[in-house]
């Protein structure tokens, strides 16, 4: 089968068409026939190597299709089942042997497509919103990137909770796609004071929770838009990782907190993965949440992929097809 890998770390030029034997599911493992592989920005970190990971790397972690084998002692799937999952590695190929433990089933009336654009992504909204700070109604929240692959699922979301949301995106074009999606306010990031807007909106209370994709470039602004006792959930470096913050620093900004959360802490065991999947499916399902798939490439093109997501010039989710 056809599969990306680098052997190197370094920039999307680093990415190679590579031919390896299709793998073999081994006892507790399901073989996944891909039809659709979600692109994130993490692939991009473990390319180039901010994530440290082992050498040679075939990248991804994200993906949907159908069950071709199933290995001995799996009892959740079958062959034929329309599976998705998120985590790992080895996405980025025509098939992918995958921990049975990992695997989420997708509905019937969702496709494929869809849901390999939105699982990692959208679980990743779920536990943002819901757990690491449960969103009230009524409540202002700050969503940076608002335009992009997480950021659009997550303005909706916010919304279907009924939060006021102040989006920040790059460009006029995505701060019509944020108060498309729903957001209330759009902060168009290099032309407007992030804090300064923030502050204004809510009356120069601040924000009781602002989430940070962006990282370096965003976060001083993030920390100066939160409200006394708030919290900064840092889930992303798309800019570089934010420089070190110490805590008085916390404190000076009115006691706040920091928090780094990752998703992987949030479905660690199958049960709680099955949760968050159907939360999300059901979401998507009552149409509160549309998944945009922005554009598309040919897997062979993963570099041109890479290139245009940290570019920026991405407008939703990107899926890589086999």
């Amino acid at each position: 089968m056809r599969a990306i890998r680098f052997e190197a770390t370094g920039g999307p030029e680093v990415l190679q068409v590579v031919e390896i034997d299709t793998p073999a599911p081994r006892p507790g493992q399901v073989l996944v026939r891909h039809k659709a592989i979600g692109l994130n920005f993490i692939d991009t970190y473990h390319r180039s190597g901010l994530y440290p990971v082992k050498l040679p790397c075939i990248p991804g972690g994200e993906a949907a299709g159908e069950v071709e084998a199933v290995g001995e002692g799996v009892s959740r799937f079958k062959v034929g089942d329309r599976v998705a999952y998120a985590g790992g590695f080895g996405a980025y190929g025509e098939a992918n042997a995958v921990p049975e433990a990992r695997l989420v089933r997708v509905p019937d009336s969702l496709g494929t497509d869809v849901a390999a654009a939105a699982l990692l992504k959208g679980m990743t909204v779920e536990f943002l919103l819901r757990r690491t700070y449960p969103v009230k109604a009524g409540e202002t929240i700050l969503v940076h990137a608002a335009a992009g692959g997480v950021g659009q699922i997550m303005v909706q979301w916010a919304k279907a909770l009924g939060a006021e949301v102040i989006a920040t995106v790059g460009t006029q074009e995505k701060a019509a796609r944020a108060l498309e999606l729903g957001a209330d306010h759009a902060i168009i990031l290099g032309q407007q004071d992030v804090a300064e807007e923030v502050r204004r909106i809510t009356g120069g209370t601040g924000v009781p929770v602002a989430y940070d994709s962006v990282g370096k470039a965003t976060f001083e602004g993030t920390l100066k838009s939160v409200a006394r006792r708030g919290l900064i959930v840092s889930f992303g470096n798309a800019s570089g990782p934010p420089d070190p913050v110490p805590p008085g620093r916390l404190s000076q900004a009115g006691s706040l907190y920091l928090t780094r959360p990752t998703l992987f802490d949030y479905i660690a065991t199958p049960e709680e993965l099955d949760a968050t999947a159907e939360a999300l499916w059901d979401v998507m399902l009552s149409g509160a949440v549309k998944v945009q798939v922005g554009q598309t490439f040919p897997l062979a093109e993963a570099r041109k992929a890479h290139e245009a997501l940290e570019s920026r010039s991405t407008i939703g989710a990107t899926l890589l097809i086999p």
